[in-house]
């Protein structure tokens, strides 16, 4: 059984830092790229980064410099660390695993990141 599973999300002041985990199982983990996405109510969901199973990233123009996308392959995990950041960071945010070899995808439940003094 698959599974995609976020954590780390919280309430964080502006400037403030937080490190999202997403821990992944019953897939070959070297087989998908890895990637985070956020979603606000009532806006569609956006991609914030991704990450190649050989470590090419990519990053939204509003995020780069600040977030940093990494994998352990070892731990099937993926990590998104965030430094400085703004009251519009605030969404939930979900993993993405996707498969490099066909039309194959996963979504975690998401993670709630709230930035707010």
């Amino acid at each position: 059984q698959v599974q995609i599973v976020e954590s780390g999300g919280g309430l964080v002041q502006p400037g403030g830092s937080l490190r999202l985990s997403c821990a992944a199982s019953g897939i070959s983990f070297i087989s998908y790229d890895m990637g985070w996405y956020r979603q606000i109510p009532g806006k569609q969901r956006e991609l914030v980064a991704t990450i190649t199973s050989v470590g090419t990233t990519t990053y939204a123009d509003s995020v780069k410099g600040r977030f940093t996308i990494s994998r352990d392959s070892a731990k099937k995990t993926v990590f998104l660390q965030m430094n400085s950041l703004k009251p519009e960071d605030t969404a939930v945010y979900y993993c993405h695993a996707d498969f490099r070899f066909g039309a194959r995808d996963y979504w975690g439940q998401g993670t709630q990141v709230t930035v707010s003094s």
